[in-house]
């Protein structure tokens, strides 16, 4: 299973005395980030909210937006020594730099912990039994459109899989023709160079320069480690977990040995095939840039 990591799920509960709403984005990154973002007077939930999010994603960077809204009758204070202190501020600074300006009150009353909600904070317990719910419903809708971005990625990562696998197969069939047509050209040159001098080539030493070739060329181990990558990608596909990680590695080492193939192989049609296959490998690891 596969889980992308982007996704976004809201969630919205009223209630007679609230009215609750909570917003899950999500966007891939290297590691787990949670920002977590409450309405004045519910800051105390954050810490809680942040768990309950690292309980349910791994990677990636998330933005919650929580709103806890009470409906009836709210006891709504002024902090009169924070209103005396930004007055006395705003004072000082309209008489040295602007006589003239005016010190609104409702640009007072609009600046932030001038206005107390002293009962919200010491509700914690009771609030939070009724934020967690809509927590987690936003969660399992966020869950659900990575599951399903997931799949899509797994079924396209699967076809580029099955992709690589035929050019790896014509690659297994092409390269001992390499070591005969090679063998065949210088044959072929010799004999071309050589027809009107009446020198012979020895064929030990024909032999053991096409030896020398086939050793340079020779690309079966990285043949058998590929498709031994590919049944591992394969694996980790089909497990309960999603491990971006773990394909972010094998994807490396997919690039790395097709890169070897076609540094060894000297023939155009290996070389075709090559360019071929770092093409998928390409589009796939791009991919799982986005894989929890």
């Amino acid at each position: 299973m596969l889980l992308s990591m982007t996704g976004q799920g809201e969630a919205r509960v009223s209630h007679q005395s609230s009215d609750i709403s909570v917003e899950v984005r999500t966007v891939n990154s290297r590691f787990l980030k949670v920002s977590v973002r409450t309405n004045e007077g519910f800051s105390s939930l954050e810490s809680r909210i942040e768990e309950r999010v690292r309980q349910s994603v791994r990677r990636g960077t998330v933005q919650v937006n929580a709103r806890c809204d009470l409906l009836g009758r709210v006891e709504y204070r002024l902090n009169l020594d924070r209103v005396h202190s930004y007055l006395q501020q705003l004072r000082g600074l309209a008489d040295d730099k602007n006589p003239q300006m005016d010190v609104s009150w409702n640009a007072v009353l609009a600046l932030p912990g001038v206005v107390d909600e002293p009962h919200l904070d010491r509700d914690t317990d009771k609030h939070w039994l009724l934020v967690a719910p809509v927590l987690d419903e936003a969660l399992s809708r966020l869950n659900a459109m990575r599951r399903r971005e997931g799949e899509a990625m797994r079924v396209d990562l699967i076809s580029n899989l099955d992709q690589i696998d035929a050019q790896l197969q014509r690659v297994k069939e092409r390269a001992p023709e390499i070591v005969a047509s090679y063998q065949k050209r210088l044959v072929d040159r010799l004999n071309a160079l050589l027809e009107k001098s009446g020198v012979v080539v020895e064929a030990g030493d024909l032999v053991r320069e096409v030896g020398v070739f086939a050793e340079r060329c020779d690309v079966s181990e990285e043949i058998v480690r590929l498709f031994s990558h590919l049944d591992q990608y394969r694996s980790i596909l089909d497990e309960k977990t999603s491990s971006g990680r773990k394909l972010d590695f094998l994807n490396q080492e997919l690039h790395r040995e097709v890169n070897t193939i076609g540094s060894k192989a000297n023939d155009a049609e290996l070389a075709s095939l090559v360019v071929e296959m770092k093409t998928l490998i390409e589009r796939m690891r791009e991919m799982i840039q986005n894989v929890e």
